[in-house]
């Protein structure tokens, strides 16, 4: 390929970053409106307008231009906030998540790749990428907070992390509950008083003995 490495891997810069944005944003277009059963890479070239095979070349295939949406979003994600108290910080985590799910093209997109995940490995491997990058990116607020005292020596950051958005998204994919603040601001509340109590701490594996 012209620019080398994986589908989907592009160096930054010039026309390359260019054409990458425009075929990522028609990308999301055709995600929101069609699904992934939906995506067409000839179709997605038409909305960002440029050549059916620059779009085959650099991505080859629908999964390969969806990993590399992935990876765009992790990269362009708000970072964490940090205001001092874990569960001030959790707060803000899952109000930024409760924000993108409810938003009306954000929230249609995940369901669609979180869809498509189900039923193809390679996009499967790319969200779980995705939700690591984020994970580790807010797991900091945790671990200042067990320097803090606030919570325990050994407390598992990213599954303080997992346990706030897991709440939200179990709404929007399985009971169809309201998805409101006020629902985001429990979740966050319930993983601090977890935190705090202990849940969280990893415990010592045990090897037997014969």
């Amino acid at each position: 390929m012209a620019d080398g490495g994986e589908p989907g891997t592009l160096r930054p810069g010039g026309r390359t970053a260019r054409v990458r944005e425009a075929v990522l944003r028609a990308a999301e277009d055709a995600l929101t409106e069609e699904g992934f059963t939906g995506l067409d890479l000839a179709d997605i070239a038409r909305r960002a307008g440029v050549g059916k095979t620059t779009v085959y070349r650099r991505w080859g295939t629908v999964t390969g231009l969806v990993a590399d949406l992935l990876a765009d979003m992790a990269e362009q994600s708000s970072p964490r906030t940090e205001t001092g108290s874990l569960l001030g910080d959790l707060t803000a985590n899952a109000r930024l998540v409760h924000r993108t799910l409810t938003d009306p093209r954000q929230g249609a997109l995940f369901k669609a790749l979180i869809a498509a995940a189900t039923g193809d490995a390679r996009t499967a491997a790319a969200l779980h990428r995705f939700y690591d990058i984020r994970v580790r990116e807010w797991a900091p607020c945790v671990r200042q907070a067990v320097e803090r005292g606030e919570a325990p020596e050994g407390t598992d950051a990213h599954e303080v992390i997992r346990a706030v958005s897991a709440p939200l998204y179990y709404h929007l994919l399985i009971s169809g509950g309201r998805l409101d603040e006020a629902l985001a601001d429990r979740a966050a509340e319930a993983a601090a008083i977890a935190a705090r109590a202990g849940v969280y701490v990893r415990q010592p594996t045990v090897n037997s003995v014969s």
